[in-house]
């Protein structure tokens, strides 16, 4: 090699560093529009009302916060996990909630890599799974859903990374589960998963007649979770009592159904019907497009899919739950991330999606403590059902994929289809 050619080892950083510096860009102005909109982080308001109420030995669930009059709606455990915002001013705590929510968009991006390429967490990757991090992360926090929650200093982000965290850790790991059964303590909704480790779990059980990662972090998330609801129970009895009799079953509190915020199918159907209260039409869409759903991910799960297994079953959680705010939809960051790498005409259908979750269409519409949304026309309930209209279509193409692929007549070849499914579990061996 000449003296004046560049060696390996100074030129390769400089992509990761050209990246590390667009991020940080797109961040620093994120931030700056931010500020720009005086947004008021009413959420994390709550969260430390809520820490503070507990410090004060007051009722969690009769507290009332900020101008909204907004209540507690999480299990007791999410009151103990918001202590340290007690610590710190409010200037503080609310600068410390937007960096943090910062670095989780990060981390959000590079887990979901690793789900989607696992090949991507071997060591010789890692220059390229951080440099792709940090370009994807520089675009998708325009999102609307990343947007919403730094807007409101919500903790959709550090969910998903929890849940994300677990379900990308190498086989065997005795960690795996953690993650998910603490999440579930905060957030109820992150319980479909152990679902679909439980039945992804026990079906590869019965056909392999041994344990596997499935079933271990089933098992593991489910004991977290009981034990951290436990712990609960005998330290903030009166409080666990409240929420698991009364609270629990108190959706109203969390705000109107028909909301164009709401992003769940109760709320399609609220603005849909013209009333708050969908009733048994919502529980027979939602157990009719859930147990679809949660079939199309348990297979995907067996045959060793875990990336389409793990985003079916967010998006499936997001439709089924009586309220999905709009900034609970932060899982379009891994969709976009599996439809760039899988689908047939992929900046097309990337495109599509993401202009879907970039377009903040849901805003477009009335909406004002009048509830104008009970009165919306065909094309309101349109632009107000953007998200589970992309993700009702996302789960009929990914179905139609599925159905004409065992229909196509089998051709001897190589058996590229088994190796793609072996490569992830060799990766994480590593």
């Amino acid at each position: 090699m000449s003296p004046s050619a560049p060696s390996l080892s100074r030129a390769r950083p400089w992509p990761l560093v050209a990246a590390a510096a667009t991020c940080l860009i797109s961040f620093a102005a994120f931030w700056v529009a931010q500020r720009v909109a005086h947004v008021n982080m009413l959420d994390v308001m709550v969260y430390r009302a809520e820490a503070e109420t507990l410090r004060a030995g007051g009722d969690l669930y009769a507290m009332r916060a900020t101008s909204a009059n907004l209540a507690m709606t999480y299990p007791p455990f999410a009151a103990v996990l918001f202590l340290p915002l007690t610590l710190v001013d409010v200037p503080l705590m609310r600068t410390l909630s937007t960096a943090g929510n910062l670095l989780l968009v990060l981390a959000l991006v590079r887990l979901s890599l690793q789900l989607v390429r696992p090949a991507l967490a071997a060591p010789a990757r890692r220059a390229d799974l951080w440099r792709t991090a940090l370009w994807v992360a520089a675009v998708v926090v325009w999102c609307e859903p990343v947007w919403t929650t730094l807007r409101y200093g919500q903790i959709n982000l550090l969910v998903a990374v929890a849940v994300l965290w677990d379900l990308t850790r190498r086989e065997g790991s005795r960690w795996a589960g953690i993650g998910i059964g603490l999440a579930t303590a905060v957030k109820l909704t992150p319980g479909l998963f152990v679902v679909l480790l439980l039945a992804a779990g026990l079906l590869l059980w019965r056909r392999d007649r041994g344990m596997n990662q499935w079933l271990r972090t089933a098992l593991t998330a489910t004991g977290a979770f009981l034990v951290t609801t436990l712990a609960m129970v005998v330290a903030l009895p009166a409080d666990s009592k409240t929420f698991w009799t009364r609270t629990l079953f108190e959706t109203g509190r969390v705000g109107h159904k028909e909301e164009t915020a709401n992003q769940s199918l109760s709320g399609v159907l609220a603005r849909l019907m013209h009333t708050d209260a969908p009733g048994l039409w919502w529980l027979a869409a939602a157990v009719l497009l859930g147990g679809a759903a949660m079939v199309l991910a348990v297979r995907a799960a067996v045959r060793g899919d875990k990336a389409v297994a793990v985003i079916v079953t967010a998006f499936t959680a997001l439709m089924v739950s009586p309220i999905s705010w709009s900034h609970h939809w932060v899982w379009c960051v891994p969709l976009l991330i599996l439809l760039h790498d899988r689908a047939t005409r992929a900046w097309f259908t990337t495109g599509a999606v993401g202009l879907a979750f970039a377009s903040f269409a849901l805003w477009w519409v009335p909406h004002d403590p009048g509830r104008p949304e009970l009165d919306q026309n065909a094309g309101q309930m349109l632009l107000s059902a953007v998200y589970p209209l992309t993700a009702t279509a996302v789960f009929v193409g990914y179905a139609l994929m599925q159905w004409r692929a065992t229909r196509r007549p089998h051709i001897p070849g190589p058996r590229r289809e088994a190796v793609a499914v072996r490569e992830p579990q060799a990766v994480a061996k590593e």
